[in-house]
């Protein structure tokens, strides 16, 4: 452990590239604070619609609100972080969406205020995610893009982890409403901290994964992303493994509510807390060890645990298993989640359309989720949970089939930024 810790130290500090100290730091706080205030969104507002009375039927309705919301604009969302030189600019035009739903949902549970606003957060997922690519990208390039993405999810998952208590805290001794409040007061820092990334630092033509000739960024045909076999099969894996997984929290959540938790909140809390402390400890690891040993073996192991988490929570709503089930989401979260980046960049190399290849690939999963959380919300209404988990499991067990079978390794020898 100690030999493998030095090795990630030493390649950490043999990165090479134009960003400053500043930049950087700028980058890793911006991550930091975009997740706190992303932590009031999602489960959080299962928790709190079913606190207010909503059945498990309208809750999944609300939540796939966001989801198609997510899914119409992260295509063009890519399309735009590609195009356009001024990402932060884009980056701080979603912050400040994100802090309008936030207040928006915690002024009533009320129909049309939650559905609004669910909307205008699920708008922020074409909006935010491709313009924090496109800035890691634009400022690091692709031959530290692995070690920059680790690290982004770590600082990500710390926020999650922080804020996820603080919230549940607000939630139990203050109001439910706090939670949102909080997540919108969060989109001050997060600002500040975009301010400190130099513009000038992030490269047009590394941000969009383009190369250069003659001065003149050369770019791809977009038709060109569905002709690539390996990208199509990714996609299509990641699309099942988001049918399976969207769900399962949300779910969980709304299970305390209904076994009557005291203080049940703080138990939700934990739930949240747990992968992403699992996640800011592994993330950089898992960039680290997709250098050295390759995307492949890592992306089995990250697919490979969804299925047997689903079967877990099959057969047991005890508390302590419950956590068991989220310190496997939690590697799973941190492999998928830096991976995705990385293979998607390693298969786009030169075309200068990766953003555009993220929103393609996060709209694949944005219909997946969208689904997954309006179908299994009236699943698990009717049949309960055992019957609702399994085949969530059967169909995480295929997303690994099709890696195994179908997805090689996409790491290249030599990186040509």
């Amino acid at each position: 452990m100690h030999a493998a810790a030095g090795r990630y130290r030493e390649a950490r500090h043999s990165l090479r590239t134009p960003a400053s100290a500043q930049s950087r730091r700028g980058l890793d706080w911006m991550n930091f604070f975009i997740a706190d205030v992303q932590t009031g969104f999602g489960t959080f507002v299962a928790f709190y619609l079913a606190e207010s009375g909503w059945s498990q039927g309208q809750i999944g309705v609300a939540l796939s609100a966001a989801g198609i919301a997510g899914m119409i604009s992260q295509i063009p969302g890519g399309a735009i972080a590609d195009a356009i030189t001024w990402k932060r600019g884009l980056a701080a035009i979603g912050i400040l969406i994100t802090g309008v739903s936030a207040l928006l949902l915690g002024l009533a549970p009320n129909f049309i205020l939650v559905f609004f606003a669910q909307i205008l957060q699920g708008l922020t997922a074409g909006i935010i995610t491709p313009a924090i690519g496109a800035i890691s990208l634009g400022l690091v390039g692709r031959s530290a893009i692995a070690l920059r993405a680790g690290r982004n999810y770590r600082y990500a998952a710390a926020g999650h982890a922080l804020t996820a208590a603080l919230m549940g805290a607000a939630g139990t001794y203050l109001w439910n409403g706090a939670i949102f409040f909080c997540a919108a007061a969060l989109c001050i820092p997060a600002l500040i901290a975009l301010g400190f990334i130099r513009g000038d630092e992030i490269d047009y033509a590394r941000a969009r994964n383009a190369t250069r000739s003659n001065n003149r960024v050369a770019t791809g045909r977009v038709a060109d992303l569905f002709k690539n076999h390996k990208l199509v099969l990714f996609t299509a894996a990641t699309l099942l493994f988001q049918l399976a997984d969207a769900s399962i929290l949300p779910v969980m959540g709304e299970n305390l509510v209904a076994a009557k938790y005291d203080q049940a909140a703080i138990w939700m809390s934990g739930l949240i807390i747990v992968p992403q402390v699992v996640v800011a400890f592994l993330a950089p690891w898992v960039g680290f060890h997709s250098e050295k040993r390759g995307r492949r073996p890592l992306l089995l192991i990250g697919f490979g645990l969804e299925p047997v988490r689903a079967v877990l929570l099959a057969f047991t709503s005890a508390y302590p298993l419950l956590v068991v089930g989220q310190i496997m989401s939690g590697i799973t979260g941190a492999v998928i989640g830096v991976l995705t980046i990385l293979v998607i960049a390693d298969l786009t190399a030169g075309t200068g359309r990766f953003n555009l290849a993220v929103g393609v690939v996060g709209t694949m999963s944005g219909i997946a989720a969208s689904l997954s959380t309006s179908a299994t919300g009236f699943l698990f209404q009717a049949f309960g949970p055992r019957i609702g988990y399994l085949p969530l499991a059967a169909i995480a067990a295929a997303a690994t089939g099709l890696i195994w079978l179908f997805v090689s390794e996409t790491k290249p020898e030599k990186y040509e930024d």
